[in-house]
């Protein structure tokens, strides 16, 4: 029987399938202005559908101006270039369990929202008196560094400093391999305006921090996904993804994983580069929660030497998310360019923000508040394990370092669901599909221990896991 016929409703469905897909095409520049549509018997037999309902399609479409009939020729997408819609580009994802959905809903939260799946620290927790006293030493400097742009590449002490925190690590940097930018995610974004051109493949782990899929889209890059493990990605099947897809680019974290909290191993490190070595592949390592680790955990970038691993870095997470200060590490035939791209794109630096990190890490404060603030976290981690355990929810990783439990629910609940019921109740959740590009988690929940102190999370939680 021709789906057509099926029912009214059905053939509604159809017809605003068919459009749906043209929106996505269009909204993702596949369909460039003045682009010719697929024919309505191609597009017919490619969608599964009868042609009548490609032709109801393609009219309306063209009712709304998208785009445009020319008789005797078919149908064209139209002269005005619609605005980019990352929401459009791929497939149509639930909102609740939309990377941009969550960030949205944890950074437009009022004070009565409880956000557990949100990313970062409370502000109480931030070193809120160092902070104070360094903007005080700020706003004495001179003129220069009150008004004027920064280097390109970012102010020299805070790069010298950086060059030697890098050592630690065992990476060796020196702080003309190193740029400053105004947050990780600006690293990122100018590592992809820099390595990679639309339709490039980029692999990235399975699951992943949820706003790699959402800026990689917006690159128009084609992801694809490695099953992380306890101890790194699944080596034989990154293995296959190289040899199957070859990708341009790896994005992970190596030490704390977002969002499992595991640590890469030497093992996983080492036969992870031979293979990124033989496929000419180049990784950036997300290095962003370094200060949280109780002991340093394998860098790619230092067994690489930089190489072909760029390692970046932010203090978003352990300073204050109001001063956007990051880095990059890269290798040194790279800056130059790298510096280009970012004149272009930002021209000069955040100086005052670089003055004001260089102030809080010269001055001892920033040392003393992650100690303090290392401990916070694993009572917390502790104390947020076992009331998610005592409800039926199971931590993947047992005391992990840093802010993020990944958690699997009981059999036949979905994550999805329990976080629409939670939004209700005025608590925002981190559902386990907005970080799996293959849709394998929706059992699982992320949750920030930091934010996890208030009760009325784990009484909402087992309420919405009950209904």
């Amino acid at each position: 029987m021709d789906k057509q016929t099926i029912g009214s409703e059905s053939s509604g469905t159809l017809v605003e399938s068919v459009m749906t897909t043209i929106r996505q095409r269009i909204a993702a520049r596949s369909l460039t202005p003045g682009a010719r549509l697929p024919s309505i018997r191609a597009f017919a037999k490619s969608m599964q559908v009868s042609k009548s309902t490609v032709v109801e399609a393609y009219e309306r479409l063209a009712a709304e101006g998208a785009i445009r009939s020319r008789p005797g020729s078919g149908f064209y997408a139209a002269g005005s270039l619609a605005p980019l819609s990352l929401a459009e580009i791929g497939p149509r994802l639930d909102r609740a369990v939309d990377p941009l959905w969550i960030s949205r809903q944890s950074l437009e939260a009022g004070d009565d929202m409880l956000k557990p799946g949100c990313g970062w620290l409370p502000a109480s927790w931030m070193p809120q008196a160092g902070l104070r006293r360094a903007l005080r030493t700020v706003a004495r400097a001179d003129d220069i560094a009150l008004a004027d742009y920064g280097t390109p590449l970012g102010l020299p002490p805070l790069r010298q400093l950086l060059a030697r925190r890098m050592a630690g690590y065992g990476i060796e940097a020196s702080p003309e391999q190193i740029m400053l930018t105004e947050s990780g995610t600006q690293a990122i974004d100018l590592l992809c305006r820099f390595l990679i051109e639309p339709g490039d493949t980029v692999l990235v782990d399975d699951p992943c921090y949820f706003n790699f899929h959402a800026l990689l889209r917006a690159h128009r890059a084609k992801v694809v996904s490695v099953p992380y493990t306890p101890s790194g990605p699944d080596i034989e099947l990154f293995a296959q993804a190289l040899a199957e897809h070859r990708p341009r680019l790896y994005i992970t974290n190596s030490a704390i994983h977002n969002p499992t909290g595991a640590v890469l191993s030497p093992v996983t490190a080492h036969r992870l580069l031979k293979l990124a070595d033989q496929s000419d592949l180049t990784i950036v390592e997300d290095d962003i929660f370094a200060d949280f680790e109780h002991a340093p955990a394998p860098r790619l970038a230092a067994f690489d030497g930089l190489s072909r691993v760029v390692h970046i870095g932010s203090f978003s997470k352990t300073l204050s998310a109001s001063v956007r200060c990051g880095f990059i590490a890269a290798p040194r035939d790279w800056i130059e360019p790298l510096t280009d791209l970012k004149i272009a794109t930002t021209f000069g630096g955040g100086r005052l923000a670089a003055e004001l990190v260089l102030t809080l890490l010269k001055d001892g404060s920033y040392r003393k508040h992650m100690e303090l603030l290392r401990a916070k976290l694993a009572r917390a981690m502790g104390e947020t394990s076992a009331r998610l355990k005592a409800i039926g929810i199971t931590p993947w990783i047992d005391q992990p370092a840093g802010l993020f439990l990944w958690c699997s629910l009981p059999d036949g609940v979905d994550a999805a669901e329990v976080a629409r019921r939670a939004l209700a109740d005025n608590i925002v959740l981190a559902p386990g599909n907005a970080f799996s590009l293959s849709g394998t988690a929706s059992r699982f929940l992320r949750f920030n221990v930091a934010q996890c102190a208030d009760e009325r999370i784990f009484r909402v939680l087992e309420a919405a896991m009950v209904r």
